[in-house]
């Protein structure tokens, strides 16, 4: 299936980038409700959500929040940003320490590093599709080791 543009973007590219940016350099590792608020569709669809998942901007809020509370000392370094119209693609790395319960793995107190992609695809200033490409396996290898 192929996914045309979306309507109503009105942000430039390298604003964009900023949101992008911000999201995970900022807001997810603050926990910070309100700011996420602020970059996210409340109609946001997350195309990588585990089943059960809420819709909307609950679900990508539960996210961050089910993440702050299994990790600590989370960060997201930046390697690229490209970004063209209304989508922006994310090469990052994810890392932190597993201080807490991550779905049904109790905290073992081991440090994490592992690669994601992040595309998103915005309107009106705000994210409103995502997809992503992460190696969760190397996550669950370095927290079951």
């Amino acid at each position: 299936m192929v996914d045309t543009p979306l309507e109503g973007n009105d942000m430039a590219g390298s604003d964009n980038k900023a949101a992008a940016r911000k999201v995970l350099e900022e807001i997810f590792p603050a926990n910070d409700e309100a700011a996420l608020r602020e970059v996210i569709s409340d109609e946001f669809v997350n195309h990588e959500a585990p089943p059960g998942t809420p819709p909307g901007l609950g679900g990508i809020t539960m996210f961050m929040h089910l993440l702050n509370e299994a990790f600590s000392q989370q960060r997201w370094e930046i390697h690229d940003v490209v970004a063209e119209g209304d989508t922006v693609v994310v090469r990052c790395t994810h890392s932190g320490v597993h201080t807490g319960q991550f779905f049904d793995l109790p905290a073992s107190g081991r440090r994490f590093s592992y690669n994601q992609m992040h595309m998103l695809r915005m309107r009106d200033s705000k994210a409103a599709k995502h997809w992503a490409v992460r190696d969760d396996a190397s996550l669950m290898r370095q927290l079951t080791a």
